[in-house]
Order: structure tokens, then C-alpha cells, then sequence
């Protein structure tokens, strides 16, 4: 990476740059790298490799686990700016278990060598208190996720699901399909449809080819509380 865009990026993203020593800042830039990914692309793949720590630069990624069964369950999505480090298990060996993360669309991303930034939190106590403090924060999405789907009906957890993407790209039609609903809400196509079809009988939703329109808010928002 060359070294005056690394300054840049690494200078804005971590908290600890300035506290880095001269050959820790270059030893970040010599190995790290750019890496584009199509839609749809594996970016890691579990099975307890080290792909390192993945910065978005542009696009989206999509972090999830995946069963035996082959069920999906989203736990959160990285947008620009954002980092992943559950994908760097060799960086916190109390990252026990494999996570799956994929391009929702063309993305651009930093794929930050995972030894050399183990060695630098190892030596630097401000580079891993930001390690630590961004693990626990995702492990806080996580928790969130788990608690929708073990406590929460399904109604309101789709609801949730619906609200939130509205907000999120400020539009009334949500351009997902069915199956990539079921993905992030941890559930099979089938259930998603006939809640949806529900949600249709009642007015709150329409459903086309196109996505998910959104007809009453008020009613959305009061099943998502």
C-alpha cells in the first residue's frame, strides 16, 4: 500500500496511529493491500484461516455463521470505513468460532496482514485496548442478533428488519429478495414469504418483482417496538 494513502486511511481509521513507532507505521503499509471483490464473492471463508483485518473502502460486506445444515445467519454488515476483525483469529485467539463474510456488491477493501498487526497489539498497548474495544462492540451486534431470534416472534423481528432498512437507505421500497431477507434475519424463504404475505393482508407492505414497498409506516414501526 503506498505509504501516503496508508497515512491517510490508517491515520483517520485507528486511534492509535500516532502511538505506532516509525517502522510499526511502514511494516502496516508494506503489508497491507488493496483487493476489489465482486457481488457475491467469498471475501473469508471460516474454517479458522487468518484472512486479517478487512477495512471497507467502498461497497458492502455481509458477516455471517453458517450451521451444519447450511442455514445462514447474518450478524451484522461492514460499510465503508468499517472494519472487520473476526476475520483475524490469528490477531485474538479468544475468537473461537468461524464467521463467513461475502461482497453484497462490487466492494474495494484493505486486507490487513493479520500476524503483523497480532505483533503490533502484542507490543502496543493502545493498538489492542482498539482491538479488543471493536471486538466487544461486535460481539454486542451479535448478541443482539441472537437475542432477536431466541426471544423475539418473527413478525416483529421482520418488521425490525423492514424499518430498519427503510431508515437506513431512505426508501419506501426495500429491493431485497425473499431469500436474501431469509439470510439476514435467520430463517428459510418460506416462513419470510408467508409473514410477508401477512403483512400484505394487513396493508402494512406490497410485494412485487421489484422489492418490498413499504405502505404503512405507522403500523411497520409499531410492530418493530
Amino acid at each position: 500500500m503506498e505509504e501516503k494513502t496508508c497515512a491517510q486511511v490508517f491515520g483517520a481509521m485507528f486511534p492509535f496511529w500516532n502511538q505506532l513507532e516509525e517502522e510499526d507505521r511502514q511494516r502496516f503499509c508494506r503489508e497491507t493491500r488493496l483487493v476489489r471483490y465482486e457481488k457475491g464473492q467469498n471475501v473469508h471463508g471460516g474454517s479458522g484461516e487468518c484472512t486479517g483485518g478487512i477495512l471497507v473502502k467502498s461497497g458492502c460486506l455481509r458477516v455471517y455463521i453458517l450451521s451444519d445444515e447450511g442455514r445462514e445467519i447474518t450478524l451484522y454488515r461492514l460499510y465503508p470505513g468499517e472494519l472487520c476483525m473476526l476475520s483475524a483469529s490469528c490477531v485474538l485467539r479468544s475468537i473461537t468460532f468461524d464467521v463467513m463474510v461475502d461482497a453484497e456488491e462490487d466492494s474495494a477493501c484493505y486486507i490487513i496482514n493479520g500476524r503483523m498487526f497480532a505483533d503490533i497489539t502484542g507490543k502496543n498497548v493502545y493498538a489492542e485496548n482498539f482491538a479488543l474495544n471493536l471486538v466487544a462492540a461486535r460481539f454486542s451486534d451479535v448478541m443482539w442478533v441472537m437475542q432477536q431470534i431466541l426471544f423475539m416472534s418473527f413478525d416483529k423481528r421482520l418488521a425490525i428488519f423492514l424499518y430498519d432498512e427503510m431508515i437506513k437507505t431512505g426508501q419506501e421500497t426495500i429491493r431485497l429478495t425473499q431469500e436474501q431477507i431469509a439470510r439476514y434475519v435467520g430463517s428459510a424463504r418460506e416462513v419470510v414469504s408467508r409473514m410477508l404475505k401477512y403483512f400484505a393482508s394487513e396493508g402494512i407492505v406490497s410485494n412485487s418483482r421489484g422489492g418490498i414497498r413499504i405502505l404503512d409506516k405507522k403500523k411497520l414501526r409499531e410492530l418493530a417496538l
